[in-house]
């Protein structure tokens, strides 16, 4: 029965997801970010850290939406587990500071309770990095447990094993050729009406969505390298970025990786139009066809060459093939990287895209 209904129930789920799962309102998150941005800086250590580096020897990885659960059907974490354990190990190795961007744990689905007994080898992880001061957790709409409950410090503290403050967000300042760079980073859920603290959205998770979840085994997370344009939440996400100034936004919350503003497809209409541009027919040819696989049809009405690259999106720790995604910011360098499981199991890193900060921080200018 349940084949049955997994293949008449699958598609008509993910759609009706797709639909309503963010209702993100402009105005709201535009001001939720500016509102969040003032007052991290104004009052730094109260709802955010400003924490100054070096370009060239800060290292800080962010991952976010791991969504942490009872390693039951509905816990989207469980396969993905192995690559976050792999990666916090080679981060803590190489002396990264560790920024939890949200949704670590999945408090909509789950009891706290819960979620502590499946996942202590997770959080012993996590461990590592506080010992070293290089651990910064923020909060997610699925974990806002953590910023508004009277007794989270204590459970934050029965999980550490000392005490920890939690944040909604993190600006990482450096100077590069003379001038500010300002990475701002928070969940990204600030803004969202089916997100932002609404309590009618965790009970349908909690007692609608989880139990279809859970008996369908449905994971609406598609593997890392997706084929779609960025959705209407990253698109606001985007164009706040885009008018502020020495600025660059990371979020998580959409699943979703996003590297200097486009997600993979977009970038490949990027490498189309230059391509075009420099009138190399052998790789338009090759870009059409991979265009054509990943969307179906050529669309030639899709044009991303006026982005700034402002926007970044740390994907998630549970995509429905195991992966993981993040940003690193390290030597120099901004990255999207990911995390997957080689033929033999092992897991592996990835680098998906890379740019200098230099480079990145001089496109910023010219386009300001």
């Amino acid at each position: 029965m349940r084949r049955i209904l997994q293949k008449l129930l699958t598609q008509p789920v993910i759609r009706l997801s797709d639909k309503y799962a963010s209702r993100p309102d402009q105005k709201r998150v535009f001001k939720a970010l500016s509102d969040l941005q003032k007052k991290i800086l104004t009052d730094p250590g109260k709802r955010g850290l400003v924490v100054p580096f070096d370009v060239n020897q800060g290292k800080f990885i962010i991952l976010s939406d791991q969504h942490k659960g009872a390693r039951d059907n509905s816990d989207d974490f469980a396969l993905a587990e192995k690559n976050y354990l792999t990666a916090l190990e080679h981060y803590n190795r190489d002396g990264f500071t560790y920024i939890n961007l949200g949704d670590s744990e999945e408090l909509w689905e789950n009891l706290l309770l819960t979620v502590k007994h499946h996942n202590k080898a997770t959080f012993e992880a996590e461990k590592l990095f506080l010992k070293r001061d290089a651990f910064v957790k923020i909060f997610g709409n699925h974990d806002l447990y953590w910023d508004n409950d009277p007794l989270a410090s204590v459970s934050l503290f029965q999980i550490y094993g000392r005490a920890i403050r939690i944040y909604e967000g993190i600006i990482l300042q450096t100077i590069i050729n003379g001038k500010p760079l300002n990475i701002y980073m928070t969940h990204g859920h600030q803004g969202d009406l089916q997100s932002d603290g609404n309590w009618f959205s965790k009970w349908f998770v909690s007692n609608v969505w989880a139990p279809v979840q859970s008996y369908l085994r449905i994971n609406l997370n598609t593997p890392a390298n997706n084929d779609d344009l960025k959705t209407a939440h990253n698109k606001m996400m985007y164009d706040w970025s885009a008018k502020q100034q020495h600025t660059l936004l990371i979020t998580g919350h959409t699943h979703q990786p996003v590297f200097q503003s486009l997600t993979h497809i977009e970038s490949l209409y990027i490498q189309r139009a230059r391509a075009k541009k420099a009138h190399d027919i052998a790789t338009i040819t090759k870009l059409e066809a991979e265009i054509t696989k990943r969307h179906l049809k050529k669309d030639s009405s899709l044009n991303f060459t006026g982005y700034r690259p402002t926007y970044f999106n740390s994907g998630c720790c549970c995509f429905n093939d195991g992966d993981i995604t993040g940003i690193e910011v390290a030597d120099g360098y901004i990255r999207l990287i990911k995390w997957e499981y080689d033929k033999e199991g092992n897991s592996v890193r990835e680098v998906l895209e890379e740019r200098t900060l230099e480079n990145l921080a001089a496109e910023i200018e010219a386009k300001a």
